[in-house]
């Protein structure tokens, strides 16, 4: 039975890891998401992932909140099925972080949906990476 579950230990929060991703990672953007990656070594979990929701658009804190709530729990819901499977069988660890781009609040419905589609997507855009991108 998989884990739903999203420990400390997955999210992102060291601000060296956070510069390298930034400075380094690949991105492509599945609208409404915005997704930066990049691989990396000696990490605990097959992933660890940062969620931003910029205040630039969504001024009111609680719009933000809502939308960052509703991308972890799809996430939290996706990572065992379709993320974890798919790099344990390849050996590999990655940071990432998902940013929400769009212009609205959307529906926990919609936004789970495409939080599904956006890690199909990583997948294949993980797989045309050059093998030694390593750090």
């Amino acid at each position: 039975m998989a884990k739903y579950t999203f420990k400390k230990e997955e999210r992102l929060c060291n601000k060296r890891l956070l510069k390298s991703l930034f400075q380094g990672g690949s991105s492509f953007i599945f609208y409404p998401y915005k997704i930066t990656f990049t691989k990396v070594q000696h990490l605990s979990y097959p992933a660890q992932v940062v969620i931003s929701v910029p205040k630039r658009r969504f001024k009111r804190a609680v719009d933000r909140n809502l939308l960052k709530r509703r991308m972890r729990e799809s996430y939290r819901l996706d990572k065992e099925v379709m993320l974890y499977p798919f790099l344990r069988e390849r050996e590999q660890r990655v940071l990432i972080a998902i940013q929400y781009i769009g212009k609205e609040i959307i529906s926990y419905r919609k936004v789970h949906r495409r939080m599904k589609d956006a890690l199909l997507k990583f997948q294949v855009e993980y797989d045309k990476l050059p093998l030694e991108s390593s750090n």
